[in-house]
């Protein structure tokens, strides 16, 4: 893999490896960025040795997406990344790779609403499966003899954090591979294999795009063979991402930096004003000072996420607030550069209060997104009284 910063990678910005990550050597008359290419198969001649062959196993706008991602999860190392047509094409691709009939893996009972889901299949192929909560480290209860700890951390949606170096440490020593959901954090927020993890994991359609048109995910491991089984499950089971796709999220990491700088302060100025609220009960950012994570946070993460979580007193509350808010799009993703929000409660597979909201910074000014949920306060306290 080309370096196409002229300074050492680790001594750049993370502004400036977001703007150059993945680029070709530059070729005179040649875009910086070359187009898609859309290819089912390519011209392959006597033996079939080159790079590109077959459009499943392989694409060169891939390629640069899969250099510039690796660039952003270790910079200045060498690392392997597989991206997926989503974030649980990835997510599977990890579990169902290195798990076998037998096999123990641990995840968190709080994490990602479709983890369940992984759950009745795997047990269904003869993994057992045991769970236990993010914070406070609970998952090294129940560590002993398993092949696999899955990570996710901060937790989606209650934003606990454990400690990934800690967790890693024991796992190693328990002989088992350690894999971390990073979607909420990004790797400009988090660096899992720089804290001891095996797999970076992250739903890319989320903050790493930004823009809420986009489906795809990833995988990236320092171990090749460990890449190479989470290559060979995609191929196997074909959760390729489109040329297009994966030719838009590289355009989009350009401004990572940028729009991770602007939603996390606008998540912190959000959580401090939420603070104030009567109303406002279990108020979790982990950029917070008073978060109950901020300590834990603060020593792994460098950046805090877009994602604030809070809980109004009832799913009527919730709703009226909902409906006020004007410059927050009522969805259920995070990560973009619109605000986004939801009453969680809706989807019946998240153990939460039916008024707890999920809400999702994005890149307006703070003033006026701190003003528009301050005021859809104030009405859904004002209906409420009606």
């Amino acid at each position: 893999m080309s370096d196409n910063i002229s300074t050492p990678r680790g001594a750049v910005g993370d502004g400036t490896r977001a703007v150059r990550a993945g680029l070709p050597e530059a070729v005179k008359y040649e875009p910086t960025l070359p187009g898609p290419v859309f290819a089912a198969h390519f011209h392959l001649p006597g033996e079939p040795t080159g790079p590109y062959t077959y459009g499943r196993d392989s694409n060169p706008t891939w390629t640069h997406l899969e250099r510039a991602i690796g660039e952003l999860e270790a910079p200045g190392e060498p690392v392997e990344t597989v991206t997926f047509a989503s974030g649980m094409a990835a997510i599977s691709a990890v579990l169902f790779s290195q798990l076998k009939a037998g096999d123990a893996v641990v995840l968190p009972d709080d994490g990602y609403q479709a983890l369940p889901l992984l759950r009745e299949r795997l047990e269904a192929y003869g993994v057992e499966v045991r769970t236990a909560p993010t914070g406070g480290d609970a998952q090294l209860s129940v560590l002993e003899g398993a092949r696999l700890l899955w990570i996710e951390t901060p937790s989606n949606p209650g934003l606990d954090v454990c400690d990934v170096r800690r967790l890693a440490e024991a796992a190693r020593a328990a002989g088992a591979l350690v894999a971390v959901d990073n979607t909420l954090a990004t790797p400009l927020g988090q660096r899992p294999l720089q804290l001891g993890a095996d797999f970076s994991v992250a739903s890319d359609t989320k903050g790493m795009t930004g823009h809420g048109d986009i489906l795809l995910g990833h995988v990236t491991c320092r171990d090749a063979g460990l890449a190479a089984g989470v290559r060979g499950w995609r191929k196997v089971v074909g959760a390729i991402p489109g040329p297009m796709e994966a030719w838009l999220a590289h355009r989009s990491l350009a401004t990572l930096q940028l729009r991770a700088e602007r939603q996390c302060a606008n998540a912190l100025a959000l959580a401090e004003a939420l603070g104030g609220r009567g109303e406002v009960s279990a108020l979790r950012y982990p950029g917070l000072p008073t978060d109950p994570s901020y300590k834990i946070a603060s020593q792994q993460m460098r950046r805090f996420g877009s994602v604030v979580s809070f809980v109004l007193p009832d799913r009527g509350h919730a709703e009226r607030f909902l409906e006020a808010l004007r410059l927050v799009d009522d969805a259920t993703s995070f990560g973009g550069v619109r605000s986004s929000a939801e009453r969680r409660g809706r989807w019946g597979g998240d153990a939460v209060p039916e008024g707890f909201i999920r809400f999702s910074a994005g890149a307006e000014d703070a003033d006026d997104l701190v003003a528009d949920v301050l005021r859809a306060l104030d009405e859904a306290a004002e209906g409420a009284e009606g």
